[in-house]
């Protein structure tokens, strides 16, 4: 009994055995399916990416400025005489022509007054007629000894004084009339007039501390003041002076995203501001529709040196690593590679890479924040002027 006994434990715990044994593989096979499909579902997808090729083009370096415009002329009207003023001749903020009649003083005074210079140099040269036949008669009786010497040199020293004071007569005619043209105050250059800050009937005096009856700019041309800093001004504007060229000069209004005038370099300043670091430069432009005017903010572009060969890309290409800019070059097998470069100015809605870049590379343009160095993309390749155009449109 105990022998059958023992052999229905050996059977019992044999097949216990391949129980254990056939639990444990079957979890096995399980846990390989498992992995299996786990691996597969978490394979990674190449990101889709817009990729463009770098733009080579000759490009002229412009540089950027601010500045306000000026008047080339601006002139303060003020009264040369003093009197009553009768006439206001213009209207507030009207265009002027050189030689107009802007304000009238009351000239009944100054009239007056020629009339006056007028009657004494009528005297006067009688007086200067009368002495020179006088001594005219005085040399006569002198060749015949019937007069003394002596009265014939006051014949002639009266004669000079009638001389002189026919002279100081006209003088005074003439100051006279001056004073009576200056009752007609009139425009001494083209250009368009400020309000009239004296009106008629208030009495108007001469002096640099009265107040101005109004101002007065010229149009025709306008000055567009801007300063220039040092490293510019050495590499371009000093450069193009020593060599008697201009330097192209562009101008663009606050409301205006181009540049919608060309002008010419009008002077620049003999010194550098050695607490800005910049030197004043100031720019002619036409201004004959009148639509500049003095005080108006201005957006300066400004030539520099011959057009040279250069790389552009889209600005939303380039990313940011602390004080380093890079972009995200694709290699033959669509491998994100990172590369540092040196950006220069805008041109044209792209941006200059001055190096890091070669002509024809592949850089990644849209999703750079989806990217990591080293990841394969699925790139689409765009063109790099439409990518920058669509990111000026909607700025």
């Amino acid at each position: 009994m105990s022998s059958k006994f023992t052999l229905r434990n050996r059977y019992t715990v044999t097949a216990a055995v391949f129980a254990v044994i056939a639990i444990a593989v079957a979890g096995t096979l399980s846990a390989i399916g498992v992995d299996s499909t786990a691996n597969a579902q978490q394979a990674p997808q190449a990101a889709g990416v817009d990729v463009a090729e770098v733009v080579s083009k000759q490009i002229t370096d412009w540089q950027q400025y601010s500045g306000r415009l000026e008047a080339v002329d601006r002139v303060e009207i003020r009264p040369l005489v003093s009197g009553t003023l009768t006439a206001v001749h213009f209207k507030d903020g009207a265009m002027v022509k050189k030689g107009d009649v802007l304000f009238t003083i009351d000239p009944r005074p100054y009239a007056a007054e020629v009339a006056r210079a007028q009657a004494q140099l009528a005297g006067a040269e009688a007086r200067a007629a009368y002495t020179a036949s006088d001594v005219a008669r005085g040399q006569r009786l002198l060749g015949d000894n019937a007069i003394a010497k002596r009265d014939y040199e006051e014949k002639q020293n009266a004669s000079r004084e009638a001389s002189a004071n026919v002279q100081a007569a006209q003088a005074a005619l003439r100051s006279a009339k001056l004073n009576l043209e200056y009752t007609q105050i009139v425009a001494p250059v083209s250009g368009r007039m400020s309000r009239a800050e004296v009106t008629v009937g208030n009495i108007v005096s001469v002096g640099s501390n009265t107040p101005a009856l109004s101002t007065l700019v010229s149009m025709s041309k306008i000055y567009a003041s801007f300063d220039v800093d040092e490293q510019s001004f050495l590499k371009y504007v000093n450069p193009a002076r020593a060599k008697g060229t201009s330097v192209a000069v562009f101008l663009g209004l606050a409301n205006e995203d181009a540049y919608s005038r060309e002008g010419k370099v009008g002077s620049i300043d003999n010194r550098i501001d050695t607490s800005s670091g910049t030197i004043r430069v100031r720019a002619v432009f036409d201004n004959a529709d009148g639509q500049l005017l003095p005080g108006l903010y201005a957006r300066i572009r400004l030539g520099g040196g011959a057009p040279r060969d250069a790389l552009l890309i889209d600005e939303k290409a380039l990313g940011t690593d602390q004080d380093k800019r890079f972009v995200l070059v694709l290699d033959k097998d669509n491998h994100a590679t990172y590369r540092e470069v040196r950006v220069g100015a805008n041109q044209e809605g792209l941006r200059v890479i001055e190096s890091g870049l070669k002509s024809g590379e592949r850089i990644i343009v849209n999703g750079l924040q989806r990217i990591r160095p080293g990841d394969t993309v699925a790139p689409t390749l765009v063109p790099m002027v439409k990518v920058a155009g669509a990111a000026g449109a909607t700025a």
